[in-house]
């Protein structure tokens, strides 16, 4: 199932980096993996699953993540998403994704997690679903903006259910190799 040999969970007391991403249903993960997978095969880069950061990286133990995890997670319920545009930026996190729109339960959920992981945001929160990690050259983005709208050209219209939350220990790897896993917790139908 996994691309590492050791899935060793991080211990209580371990200082890390945790994330918590949101992920699209089964139908919308599929598609996009498969185009992920077209945009890997012509650009490098890791492999990761399709998710929207709701928060983090931020450095906490284990224990102190996993509550806040769930005492933030209780009660919530499946909420949809809407991409916009495919976009790119300047860093290896955010060379090609998909742009999502600013709605009021996508942002609802990033200020509950900031309030409950006690995060500060210095720049406003920037929605989207990563399609290429990697260090391209602007002419390489441009190339992979075409190449995502030939592998699925309706990929930025596309609007889907975000059904679980995951936590996730992502130390800053390029080879994703020491990204796990800790926790998931799957959204009440409404």
């Amino acid at each position: 199932m996994s691309h590492h040999t050791i899935d060793r969970k991080p211990s209580g007391d371990e200082e890390g980096a945790y994330a918590v991403w949101a992920t699209p249903s089964k139908d919308a993960k599929i598609r996009l993996k498969k185009l992920m997978s077209g945009l890997r095969s012509k650009f490098g880069g890791p492999k990761f699953d399709p998710h929207l950061t709701v928060v983090g990286p931020i450095s906490l133990t284990g224990k102190d993540a996993t509550e806040k995890f769930r005492a933030a997670c209780r009660g919530l319920k499946v909420y949809p998403a809407q991409a916009q545009e495919i976009s790119t930026g300047n860093s290896f996190w955010q060379s090609v994704y998909l742009r999502l729109d600013a709605t009021p339960e996508v942002l609802g959920i990033s200020s509950h997690f900031d309030e409950h992981f006690g995060n500060t945001r210095t720049t406003p929160y920037l929605p989207h679903m990563s399609l290429l990690y990697g260090d391209l050259t602007d002419e390489e983005k441009n190339e992979a903006i075409d190449e995502a709208k030939t592998l699925d050209d309706t990929i930025d219209s596309m609007s889907f259910a975000i059904d679980r939350l995951e936590l996730y220990i992502t130390p800053d790897d390029k080879t994703l190799k020491s990204w796990i896993k800790v926790e998931e917790y799957v959204l009440c139908a409404h």
